[in-house]
């Protein structure tokens, strides 16, 4: 019998079974951050935001998004003031923290993003301009990915689960290192993610 064939097969997103040196450093996550009752007043705030399509370099993508506190303009490629952060989402922004182990007055950017179906956002990393990334994913699951470069043509990969309610973090160097995506929804998905700023 192969080594294969008789060792317990894990589930990817296994986290408990997963060995913890696997997680890119920095990279944390955690379900049920929110209530169902904070998620649904969520909701019903959200959906009455005037979101906009996300708008680079004269591209158009098809989720729609919303800045407070700051946000970052990308033909200047800096960082600019936006309308403060609502008091509904002060909340959020404290269940943030307190999963983070931040203070959330540290978290002066809150963004919220729209995915209507077939949305998704490419491989990139958040701009240098923000620190700390904390996210509340709302409304359905999804699947964030990671890849690092280890070489030509080589990458290191680490997926994992976001059920609604939960909270990732991406601080040190799963923030530096590492570039993120989501693949594009079969369903309908929020997000609210809070950042610190570059110090």
């Amino acid at each position: 019998m192969s080594p294969s064939s008789s060792a317990p097969q894990l589930s990817l997103f296994d986290k408990a079974a997963r060995p913890a040196e696997e997680l890119p450093p920095g990279l944390s996550f955690q379900p049920d951050v929110l209530t169902p009752a904070e998620e649904a007043n969520a909701l019903a705030h959200l959906a009455q935001l005037p979101l906009q399509p996300f708008q680079f370099h004269g591209w158009q993508g098809n989720r729609r998004t919303l800045s407070f506190g700051w946000g970052y303009d990308y033909g200047s490629e800096r960082k600019v003031k936006a309308p403060d952060i609502p008091d509904f989402l002060l909340p959020l922004r404290a269940r943030a923290a307190a999963f983070a182990d931040l203070d959330p007055r540290g978290l002066e950017m809150a963004h919220v993003i729209h995915y209507p179906v077939g949305a998704g956002i490419g491989w990139h990393r958040d701009k240098a301009a923000f620190g700390q990334v904390v996210g509340l994913s709302l409304l359905s699951p999804c699947t964030i990915r990671l890849r690092k470069k280890t070489g030509e043509g080589k990458w290191q990969r680490y997926s994992f689960p976001t059920e609604p309610r939960a909270g990732y973090l991406f601080s040190g160097r799963a923030r530096s290192e590492w570039e993120h995506s989501v693949a594009p929804l079969e369903v309908e998905r929020y997000s609210v993610t809070f950042r610190t700023l570059a110090r």
